[in-house]
């Protein structure tokens, strides 16, 4: 039994605690271990809201984080449009604005020229041979070293494979079918294209029907038989070319925000990592999956023409790709770093590649 004395001190202590009352949201959170914080961002996408392959693999990422982590990292994800513009996403996610982004690093080009690369090079790696270079052979470092500056962490999210040549509304015979023909084609394939002739046009993939069917442009290039036909592009362009010269391994990223990245556990960072490498491996699996019976369907039931780009246009296009590739080579030490890098392994890849997956495809 206390003495007065005690009494009084205990009855102090707990009116001193009561008005104290109990800790905010605000306070909880802070006080509590990052361990033990769940911690909800915004993903932002170039993409329309759940397009097949390049709109769900942002969801998908979503989703595998939230179960791998036990709901501790939840990420909504926001087509583009939803909360900022398509070609937005680089700039949002660098100011904070949303903590992680889902696109293509060719969008970049007007900010850094050489974050081109990291997307695909006309001629250059297919999706395999992309990722052995980035994380095998120093590719993802230097990404990361380029982005550094912009407080962005970037890692590998997706890969389209092999594309197509594109959607036209006229034969292309030869290269003076180029000449002032307006396409949507992005990143180094787009300076190719412009210096063979061409009119190079940067569009968001949400608006490329309605550019092609009103005549703003007269060709466009997205992806390949899947998720063109998804957007519906066999219905106002009858030629359907190929080979994909300009995207042989088109790279998705995603993009964090670095203050965000570093307030995550480590676990957690393994969980987005692993999680983005997921992703990256199965929409190219997807993509391998579904191409085939897209590209069936669009000739069976649509009646569009397949045609092969004539070898003068192939040539050509090969040829300047050589000039751009080594121009934007020469903005300044780290894209020297980068492009030397990446023909380095270009070259010792397709060195192999020539008595192994070519040979065996040859003979298949």
């Amino acid at each position: 039994m206390l003495s007065n004395g005690h009494t009084a001190v205990f009855v102090g202590l707990v009116l001193m605690l009561s008005a104290c009352g109990e800790p905010t949201p605000t306070q909880a959170v802070a006080a509590a271990p990052a361990e033990e914080r769940t911690f909800r961002w915004k993903l932002v996408t170039t993409w329309p809201k759940n397009l097949p392959a390049l709109g769900t693999a942002p969801e998908h990422l979503a989703q595998m984080v939230d179960v791998m982590s036990r709901g501790r990292l939840k990420i909504k994800v926001y087509g583009a449009g939803e909360l900022v513009p398509a070609f937005g996403v680089f700039d949002a996610v660098s100011q904070g604005t949303a903590q992680m982004g889902h696109g293509a690093a060719y969008y970049w080009r007007g900010k850094i020229p050489i974050a081109a690369m990291f997307t695909t090079v006309p001629f250059g790696l297919n999706a395999q041979e992309m990722n052995g270079w980035l994380h095998y052979g120093g590719g993802l470092e230097l990404w990361r070293e380029l982005y550094e500056p912009f407080d962005l962490i970037p890692m590998a999210a997706g890969n389209s494979g092999v594309q197509m040549a594109g959607w036209f509304n006229r034969e292309i015979n030869s290269l003076a079918d180029i000449q002032g023909l307006k396409m949507r084609i992005p990143g180094l394939g787009g300076e190719v294209f412009q210096r063979a002739g061409g009119v190079a046009v940067v569009i968001p993939g949400g608006e490329l029907f309605t550019a092609l069917q009103t005549g703003v442009i007269d060709a466009t290039e997205w992806v390949g038989p899947y998720n063109d036909l998804a957007l519906g592009l066999h219905e106002i362009a009858k030629y359907y070319y190929y080979p994909g010269w300009h995207e042989p391994g088109a790279t998705l990223e995603a993009i964090v925000n670095r203050s965000a990245w570093e307030e995550l556990p480590d676990d957690l960072k393994m969980i987005l990592e692993t999680a983005a490498r997921a992703v990256n491996q199965d929409m190219l699996d997807e993509f391998t999956a579904r191409n085939n019976m897209a590209l069936k369907t669009l000739i069976d039931d649509h009646g569009v023409e397949l045609r092969r780009l004539p070898d003068d246009v192939l040539a050509r296009f090969k040829e300047l790709s050589a000039e751009v590739v080594a121009e934007v080579a020469g903005s300044d030490e780290l894209a020297r770093r980068i492009h030397d890098s990446y023909m380095q392994f270009r070259s010792d890849v397709m060195n192999y590649h020539r008595i192994s997956e070519q040979a065996y495809i040859n003979a298949r």
